[in-house]
């Protein structure tokens, strides 16, 4: 059915997509494991291309040359932000104490954060190798071209970004970007991937939607969008209340979140009752064996199992691996969800 060139792009372009879930996967270990520092410096860690699993390995006078190193690079970033009116954000970078703290070598969390860099840079080789198979769609459909090479820049400046992330020593919102731009990347792959299988796979494009039904799709796409961007925010919240220095024990976590937490559970309802909607409505008007159909049933599956996950962030303070698995979860919805509005967005194949 597909010529070999493209048959190699969309073998390609799958395996990206399931490493970039495993990305996010492994970035969100690091953040609940409290890995995020492990390694002080980018892109190597401990100025070392593996890392030392002992104390006895690490560079002389590491402490000083790696703060030194955060110190310059932030006023980079700040006068860079600067120049695109941001004053008070570059302020507040300028004048971050905590940039100038030091962690305590930990060989767990080292290598948490180590493996979580080896898995970016993995996904990065095979996005880049999605963007050179897609010249073969250079003069067939040269939106999957541009789109795998924007995505090249994407990860790029995802990679920096990465790095400002160390710099900054985790600064929330920054860590807030550097999610949400992961999502944008995991969108571009996924759209690539549609289109290049839509060009010839005549039961992808069987279509009986309506307009509604498009529009539905959506609104729910929209709802898990803002839900995660919500959900970051509470999650900053959450950094901030877990500070060791306030005492606070994790049963007193949620008791302390602001509006932001009642905003996020509110739209959590709203976006289960409509993809719950989406779900009997695309089971009305497509056979179980089309994709459409197989593709509602995973939403659903995605959307229980995110419900649980919540129930045992709030039920059982906040546990680590629960915080993973509902990042997991958020992501796996947004993806599956974005990939289903695209084929109830397909035309009757003719």
């Amino acid at each position: 059915m597909f010529p070999p060139a493209e048959k190699r792009f969309l073998w390609v372009n799958k395996i990206t997509i399931v490493s970039l879930f495993v990305l996010i996967l492994a970035g969100g270990v690091v953040r609940s494991t409290g890995s995020g520092m492990g390694c002080p410096d980018w892109p190597k860690c401990f100025d070392r291309l593996v890392p030392p699993t002992d104390a006895s390995q690490l560079p002389p006078g590491y402490e000083e040359k790696y703060i030194a190193g955060r110190k310059a690079k932030n006023e980079r970033f700040a006068a860079t932000l600067e120049r695109f009116g941001q004053t008070e954000l570059a302020d507040r970078i300028r004048h971050d104490e905590s940039i100038l703290q030091h962690e305590e070598f930990n060989a767990a969390k080292t290598w948490t954060e180590y493996v979580n860099r080896l898995v970016g840079a993995v996904t990065g080789v095979l996005i880049l190798g999605c963007a050179i198979f897609s010249v073969t769609f250079f003069k067939t459909k040269r939106s999957i071209f541009i789109w795998s090479v924007v995505n090249v820049v994407a990860v790029g400046y995802q990679a920096w970004l990465g790095s400002i992330v160390v710099s900054t020593n985790l600064m929330p919102w920054i860590i807030t970007v550097h999610m949400l731009l992961a999502l944008v990347i995991v969108g571009i792959s996924i759209y690539t991937y549609f289109k290049a299988r839509s060009l010839r796979d005549k039961d992808l494009l069987i279509n009986h939607t309506s307009s509604g039904i498009k529009w539905l799709a959506a609104i729910s796409l929209l709802l898990i969008v803002v839900q995660v961007g919500v959900g970051t925010g509470v999650r900053e919240e959450i950094d901030l209340i877990s500070d060791p220095t306030r005492g606070l024990d994790r049963s007193q976590w949620l008791e302390q979140l602001s509006g932001v937490f009642d905003m996020h559970r509110t739209l959590a309802l709203i976006s289960a009752v409509v993809i719950v909607l989406l779900f009997f409505v695309v089971r009305s008007r497509f056979a179980p064996s089309t994709h459409q159909s197989r593709f509602t049933n995973l939403l659903l599956l995605l959307l229980l199992l995110q419900m649980i996950s919540a129930g045992v962030l709030g039920y059982f303070d906040v546990p680590p691996f629960a915080q993973t698995v509902h990042l997991v979860l958020a992501s796996l919805l947004f993806g599956t969800q974005y990939y289903l509005m695209l084929l109830l967005g397909k035309v009757t194949w003719k």
